[in-house]
């Protein structure tokens, strides 16, 4: 999965290595900031190795960065039901693949167009340009949404209709600065609150009731 996350960077790369050796020929200072840019993209398109808890119950994070809101709120999308929805903000400097938080197959997938409005605010969910996800095993169906910012203009959606994925395993990435949500079932235990840092793949947000 890591050549798909630098794939998705070929251009890029491709851009900065071409101004590098423009840049040699007009001034060895312009060089610098051109580095620069090329060790930012290198970082942000990073993709760690995760390792998932064992725990049966745990729903993990989907993406890195801060939690942004916890709120109560009607899924209309795909499950019709009032749910829980954990807000995961993810700056310009977070990890961006995106991971499923359980094991399960996903049963859903749609595309949405939209804005691009800074991600920290709470009416991007409505407004911005999203991609829903339903991720189903014979306990619960969960429904994931990676949103776009200011920056962020692309998601990539790396898994289709169909796959069975364990928990911890990248679905797709959003480039540069968003939001990713996960809406829990109003049962489950969440575990973390406004302010905390997630790890993607690997930080347990909640846990599923065994009722």
């Amino acid at each position: 999965m890591r050549f798909q996350t630098l794939y998705e960077a070929r251009w890029i790369f491709a851009m900065l290595v071409l101004l590098g050796i423009a840049s040699c020929f007009v001034s060895l200072w312009l060089l610098l900031p051109i580095l620069l840019l090329l060790i930012y993209t290198i970082s942000f398109f990073r993709d760690p190795e995760r390792v998932a808890p064992a725990d049966p119950d745990a729903v993990l994070a989907a993406a890195d960065g801060t939690v942004a809101d916890i709120i109560e709120i009607e899924e209309t999308e795909v499950l019709n039901a009032r749910t829980r929805r954990v807000g995961i903000f993810l700056s310009v400097f977070d990890v961006h693949t995106n991971r499923a938080p359980m094991d399960g197959r996903i049963i859903y997938r749609k595309r949405h167009e939209g804005l691009c409005l800074d991600a920290r605010h709470l009416e991007c969910t409505n407004k911005n340009r999203a991609m829903t996800w339903a991720f189903e095993n014979p306990r619960v169906t969960l429904v994931v949404r990676q949103l776009t910012g200011m920056i962020a203009r692309r998601i990539v959606g790396w898994s289709k209709v169909g796959d069975e994925l364990r928990k911890g395993e990248r679905f797709g990435m959003i480039r540069f600065g968003s939001r990713t949500e996960v809406y829990l079932p109003l049962d489950a235990d969440v575990l973390v609150k406004v302010g905390d840092r997630v790890t993607g793949g690997a930080s347990v947000i909640a846990r599923l009731s065994r009722k």
